[in-house]
């Protein structure tokens, strides 16, 4: 069950959020801890995450879960001795999933009941946290919505997706969700073994029978990721449809759309097409206030990114059909996540508060 995300007035900062928290703002600690889970091979940008977790430490209580090679690990040991409180996973817990782990490791070590899990590209500000933290005393999930700053090519054309998701119902974030901590630990966690690892927190929440918010107002800065890295992402955040029919259906229609059309000779269907789906954009970036930090022509970057997602759709059913899922931490991953349904049938007979459950119930998923 989900708390309405458009009659209820989401709590917002009025302007665009700062780059590190607490600029302006009162040394009001709040009961919160976040967890961040980490995994690099290089200390690329180092200096600005510490700086930034070291604003943070002003607000709210810091854990870095950190699964990164043991010589990095230890240099992060000693770069932040004495600023938060840093972790490797929890050996118990396996699964294809870094982050996940992480995240399972991280909340379970949690001290407070609301809990912040956020990416190292993700850059609260004390607006943010607060907001996330209001919205936890009447929900189980919050799903903020994030957005590039700065914004360079390839930033702008994902966030054409953003912007259509916030038209149609909401965004899903790949960076930042928040959750109780007594209910993420009650339904045991969430399957590791899944590309999606936030659509199955959400949709785990879900089946266990948690409410959520995603308002659209509470925005949450994101650094872009690097070009090579945005690259390698198109096909697989393409396989994540899988997990969605409707959405997949969508995305496969629209390369037969554009053959048909041009061998019609009818291109001007196609420029309607697009103008209609740049429309729809514009719509979601001035929803909720979204003109602040999303820039003036940035639905433009809407009907580019359907094409290639129209694309990539197909690349996807491709590698599930014939490859029997996507390679992931040297592994072959079929399922992007659960569906709640199948999630209600394995919620039901498990213990609670166990957060390697998961490990036996779908040995299918994950291939060597």
């Amino acid at each position: 069950m989900s708390a309405p995300t458009g009659s209820a007035r989401p709590v917002r900062a009025a302007s665009r959020p700062a780059a590190a928290p607490g600029g302006g703002v009162g040394p009001v600690r709040l009961p919160v801890e976040y967890v961040l889970p980490l995994r690099r091979s290089t200390d690329t940008g180092l200096d600005e995450l510490t700086g930034y977790l070291r604003g943070l430490r002003g607000l709210v209580d810091v854990t870095v879960v950190d699964g990164s090679p043991p010589e990095l690990f230890a240099r992060h040991a000693a770069c932040w001795r004495g600023l938060l409180r840093h972790l490797p996973p929890d050996p118990a817990v396996h699964g294809v999933d870094d982050t996940a782990r992480g995240v399972l490791t991280g909340v379970a070590a949690a001290r407070h009941e609301h809990v912040v899990i956020a990416d190292d590209d993700v850059r609260y500000d004390a607006v943010g946290l607060r907001a996330v933290h209001r919205w936890l005393d009447r929900v189980d999930l919050v799903r903020p919505q994030d957005y590039f700053d700065p914004l360079p090519w390839h930033a702008w054309w994902d966030t054409g997706r953003t912007l259509l998701d916030r038209a149609l119902g909401a965004d899903h974030p790949t960076g930042t969700l928040a959750v109780r901590r007594s209910t993420f630990r009650a339904m045991g966690g969430y399957d590791p073994d899944v590309l999606f690892g936030n659509l199955e927190l959400v949709r785990t929440v879900r089946a266990y029978g948690g409410t959520e918010a995603a308002p659209a107002g509470l925005y949450v800065r994101r650094l872009p990721p690097t070009v090579p890295r945005f690259r390698d992402q198109r096909v697989r955040h393409a396989y994540h449809d899988l997990a969605r029919p409707a959405r997949l259906l969508v995305s496969l229609a629209v390369l037969p759309g554009v053959v048909a059309a041009l061998a019609a000779r009818r291109p001007g269907l196609l420029l309607v097409a697009a103008a209609a789906t740049a429309a729809l954009a514009e719509s979601g970036r001035r929803r909720a206030g979204g003109a602040a930090v999303f820039p003036p022509g940035t639905s433009l970057a809407a009907p580019a990114w359907l094409l290639e997602r129209g694309v990539c759709g197909w690349l996807a059913v491709g590698r599930g059909v014939f490859r029997g899922g996507l390679r992931h931490a040297g592994r072959r991953v079929r399922r992007p996540a659960h569906s709640v349904r199948t999630l209600r049938r394995r919620l039901a007979p498990v213990e609670p508060d166990d957060l390697t459950r998961w490990l036996d119930t779908d040995p299918g998923s994950v291939r060597h």
